[in-house]
């Protein structure tokens, strides 16, 4: 379980992210087409996955328009944004935003990608959301870097996890 805050408020999570060296776990999330995207659909790319609780707050808006700046100067490396935001909403603010250069993918069917990788908040008001993390691998998924940003409001480290990527 990892402790992290809510403005100060202390929340919890149902565990840990995968560690540097793992080999990050297969998942199937949905894309704005209601299709299912798995970890095979990345393969031979290397990764970003923006984790976060909804698009509808500023922090996480400002991730996926930070991200889709980024990617667009990156080779071969697919950034994922993934909450448990419906796919609709997803799509609404990514052609609101002109956000072309990653791909948001929805955890709302299941909620087991946020169970897996340990992101799900099991207490707080925001109960149930993805916490805010970043998970970097390699083409082979393996994971290169974490960060399970210890303040909910905070954005994450934005040069760390695209440094990992060289």
């Amino acid at each position: 379980m990892s402790k992290i805050t809510l403005k100060g408020s202390p929340v919890n999570t149902i565990g840990e992210l995968p560690k540097v060296g793992d080999t990050i776990k297969d998942f199937e999330l949905t894309k704005g087409d209601l299709s299912k995207a798995t970890l095979s659909d990345f393969k031979g790319s290397k990764l970003v996955l923006n984790i976060f609780p909804s698009l509808d707050t500023s922090t996480c808006a400002a991730s996926v328009r930070r991200f889709n700046k980024e990617a667009a100067e990156l080779n071969n490396v697919k950034v994922l944004c993934i909450s448990k935001d419906l796919p609709f909403a997803q799509g609404r603010f990514c052609g609101a935003e002109g956000i072309d250069n990653v791909v948001t993918l929805s955890d709302y069917a299941t909620g087991k990608f946020g169970k897996d990788y340990g992101v799900e908040i099991i207490d707080s008001p925001l109960v149930a959301l993805h916490s805010r993390a970043v998970i970097v691998a390699d083409e082979n998924g393996k994971v290169l870097y974490t960060e399970q940003v210890p303040e909910i409001v905070d954005e994450p480290n934005y040069e760390a996890a695209l440094g990992a990527l060289k």
